[in-house]
C-alpha cells in the first residue's frame, strides 16, 4: 500500500457466504475506509453505504448493460434515475464506470457511447460533479518497458484512444486495474521479486529500473507510469490515472495516487484460482492478514 496515498477498497459480491451489506459497511467504517468501489448498482449495498454517512463510491455498470447504455440514451437516463439520484444526498459518487476490463474485447466498441450517454444522463439530472470513466486492465498495453515507452496495443488503441480523448476533454480520470502480482507471475525470470514487491531501496539494495532521468524502485509505480505514458500518446497528457484495482509515481511527481485495493472479502464464486483469495477478510469477518489502511 506504500505507493498509494489515498486508499479505497473493492467490494465484490461474488460469494454465497458474504456478510450483509450493513455489516460490511460497518467493517469498512471501523477501519476508517470511506472509499469503496462496487462493480454493479446493487441497491442493498448502495443503501447501506448511504445510511452509513460520509462514504464515497465508485459505481460500476454491469458489462452486460453496456449494449443498452451505448445504444439507448433513455436507458442511461433510467439507470441514473434508479441508481444515482435516490442516493445522491447521502452518498458521494466519485466516479461512474462504464464496464470493467472490456477493452480490448468484444464489447470494447460500446464503451465510449455508453460513457457519453451516462454523462449526458447525469447532466440532465443536474448532476455535474460526477466524472464518467471506464476501468481498463494492463492487457490493454502493448508495450510496457521502459515505462516511458508505454503504449496501448494495436487491438486496444482504436477503442481506448477516443475514450482518453473524451476523458481529457471533460477533465475526467482513466481508471486502471494494475496488478504487479500478475506481471511478476507471468515473467518471474526477468522481474525481480523484491522489485515487484516495491522493496527496492533508493541508491542500491535491490533491483531498480532507470528510465531516462527517472528511477523506479517498485513495479507498481512503473506500471502506473506506463499507463500515463500510453495515455499521453493518445492525447491524454492531462488525464489522471486512478488505480481502480491492485493487490505520486516518478512520472507524475507530487501527484496523489488514488488506489482501490482488491478486495474486501475472499469470494468463493469467482473463477477458480488465486483471485478467490485476494480478500483482506474472510466472510466471517476475520482478517486474512493485517494491512495498515491509514
Amino acid at each position: 500500500v506504500g505507493g498509494a496515498t489515498s486508499i479505497g477498497i473493492n467490494y465484490g459480491l461474488l460469494g454465497d457466504n458474504l456478510p450483509s451489506p450493513d455489516r460490511c459497511v460497518s467493517l469498512l467504517k471501523s477501519r476508517n475506509v470511506n472509499r469503496v468501489r462496487i462493480f454493479d448498482p446493487n441497491q442493498d449495498v448502495l443503501t447501506a453505504l448511504a445510511n452509513a454517512g460520509g462514504m464515497e463510491v465508485v459505481l460500476g455498470t454491469l458489462n452486460s448493460d453496456l449494449e443498452q447504455l451505448a445504444s439507448n440514451p433513455s436507458y442511461a437516463a433510467q439507470w441514473v434515475s434508479a441508481h444515482v439520484v435516490p442516493f445522491r444526498a447521502r452518498l458521494k459518487f466519485r466516479y461512474i464506470t462504464a464496464g470493467n476490463e472490456v477493452i480490448p474485447g468484444p464489447l470494447a466498441h460500446l464503451v465510449l457511447d455508453a460513457m457519453k450517454n451516462l454523462d449526458s444522463a447525469l447532466k440532465s439530472a443536474q448532476i455535474t460533479d460526477v466524472p464518467v470513466s471506464t476501468a481498463i486492465s494492463f492487457a490493454s498495453i502493448g508495450k510496457s518497458f521502459p515505462p516511458s515507452a508505454g503504449e496501448f496495443s494495436d487491438e486496444s488503441k482504436p477503442y481506448v484512444a477516443p475514450v482518453v480523448e473524451f476523458l481529457a476533454a471533460n477533465g475526467y480520470p482513466l481508471l486502471a486495474n494494475v496488478y504487479p502480482y500478475f506481471a511478476y507471475k507471468s515473467d518471474p525470470t526477468n522481474i525481480d521479486r523484491e522489485y515487484a514487491l516495491g522493496n527496492s531501496a533508493a541508491g542500491g539494495g535491490g533491483k531498480r529500473v532507470v528510465d531516462g532521468n527517472l528511477e523506479y524502485l517498485g513495479l507498481f509505480d512503473a506500471m502506473v507510469d506506463t499507463m500515463y505514458a500510453a495515455a499521453e500518446k493518445v492525447k491524454g497528457e492531462a488525464v489522471k490515472v486512478v488505480v481502480s484495482e491492485t493487490g505520486g509515481t516518478p512520472r507524475r511527481l507530487g501527484s496523489e495516487i488514488e488506489t482501490y485495493l482488491f478486495a474486501l472479502f475472499n469470494e468463493d464464486l469467482k473463477a477458480q484460482g488465486e483471485e478467490q483469495n485476494f480478500g483482506l477478510y474472510r466472510p466471517d469477518l476475520t482478517e486474512v492478514y493485517k494491512v495498515d489502511l491509514n
